[in-house]
C-alpha cells in the first residue's frame, strides 16, 4: 500500500536540503529513491517540510534508513518530525 510521509526539518534551511539532493546525486525533477513515488519540498516557517508518496512503508524505512539519516545528519540538519499518512490515490 502506498504511504505519504511528511518531514519536517525545523531549524534547517533549503540549501542544507539541496546539499542532500546533491550529496545523494539526485537532479531537480529527476527521480527519487527505489520506491519514492513523488517528492516535494518547501520553506516552512520553522525550517524546511519534504512530503514524499512511497510505494510502501518499508520502502520509505530502508531508504531512510541507508540513505535521508546518514546524509541529513552529515550535512547537519535537524532530525525530523515524520508523519506517516495512507494513501487512497495519487497522480504522477
Amino acid at each position: 500500500m502506498a504511504i505519504a510521509v511528511q518531514l519536517d526539518f525545523n531549524g534547517s534551511t533549503l540549501a542544507q536540503y539541496d546539499l542532500v539532493i546533491q550529496k545523494m546525486g539526485f537532479l531537480p525533477g529527476g527521480t527519487g529513491g527505489p520506491g519514492c513515488l513523488f517528492h516535494w519540498v518547501m520553506k516552512t516557517a520553522d525550517g524546511v517540510r519534504v512530503t514524499d508518496v512511497w510505494a510502501s512503508k518499508e520502502a520509505f524505512d530502508k531508504f531512510a534508513q541507508e540513505q535521508i539519516g546518514p546524509v541529513t545528519r552529515q550535512v547537519g540538519l535537524s532530525a525530523p518530525s515524520v508523519q506517516f499518512f495512507e494513501v487512497h490515490n495519487y497522480l504522477r
